[in-house]
C-alpha cells in the first residue's frame, strides 16, 4: 500500500506531525524530505567536539544531529551536528528539541561536511546564509576533505571569516577563547 505525501501550509503545522518514527525531516515547500542518518565519521567528529566543550560549558547546553534548528528559506529547518545553547534553551527546549524563529539563536553551530559537491556547497554557502540570517554567532565548518576548520563570526550582521584553520593551528573562537584546539587533533581523533 502506497502513502500519501504529506503537505504543510506552515511550519506550526508541521510541528504537529509524529509519524512515530525517530526518522528527521527537513520541510521542503512543505513537504517532507527525509534525512539520511549521519556518517560514522561526522557522529565521531561531533562527539569528539563535544567532549572538547564541556569542561567549558554545561553539557546540557551542546547538542548533537538531533536538535532541529527553524531557518527562513528551504528548507525551513536545519539539523546542525553540533549546537551550542544558550542558558534559557534548555526548559525551552524540554518538550520539543527545537528552536524555533521565536527564540534566540544559538551561540554556536557546527556542521562537518560530508563528501560530495552537493553536501559541499550545502555547508559553505546555503547554511551560511541560513545561519548569517538566523543570527547564530559563530558557525563553525569542519571539512574532512580539506583536513580544515572554517570559523565564522557575526559582526553587525555578516559573517566574518576569522579563519580557515587547519593542521596545528589553534582555532580561534570568541565563544570559547579559553579552547585550545587544533584542527590536527579534531582529525586524529
Amino acid at each position: 500500500m502506497t502513502q500519501a505525501k504529506v503537505k504543510f501550509s506552515s511550519f506550526e503545522e508541521y510541528l504537529s506531525y509524529d509519524d512515530g518514527t525517530d526518522q528527521l525531516y527537513e520541510l521542503w515547500n512543505g513537504e517532507l524530505v527525509a534525512l539520511p542518518p549521519e556518517s560514522g565519521l561526522n557522529f565521531q567528529i561531533a562527539t569528539f567536539l563535544l567532549l572538547q566543550l564541556v569542561p567549558f560549558i554545561d553539557y546540557r547546553r551542546i547538542r548533537g544531529h538531533g536538535l532541529e534548528l527553524q531557518v527562513r528559506g528551504e528548507p525551513q529547518n536545519r539539523f546542525p551536528d553540533l549546537t551550542v545553547l544558550r542558558e534559557e534553551h534548555i526548559e525551552q527546549l524540554k518538550r520539543r528539541n527545537t528552536i524555533l524563529l521565536s527564540m534566540a539563536p544559538p551561540l554556536l553551530v557546527v556542521e562537518i561536511v560530508s563528501p560530495g559537491e552537493t553536501n559541499r556547497s550545502r555547508d559553505y554557502t546555503n547554511k551560511r546564509e541560513q545561519y548569517e540570517d538566523r543570527g547564530i554567532p559563530e558557525y563553525w565548518i569542519v571539512d574532512p576533505q580539506t583536513q580544515s576548520v572554517t570559523v565564522l563570526q557575526l559582526e553587525a550582521g555578516a559573517y566574518q571569516e576569522i579563519g580557515a584553520f587547519q593542521g596545528d593551528q589553534v582555532i580561534s573562537s570568541s565563544t570559547f577563547p579559553m579552547l585550545n584546539l587544533t584542527p590536527a587533533q579534531i582529525f586524529s581523533a
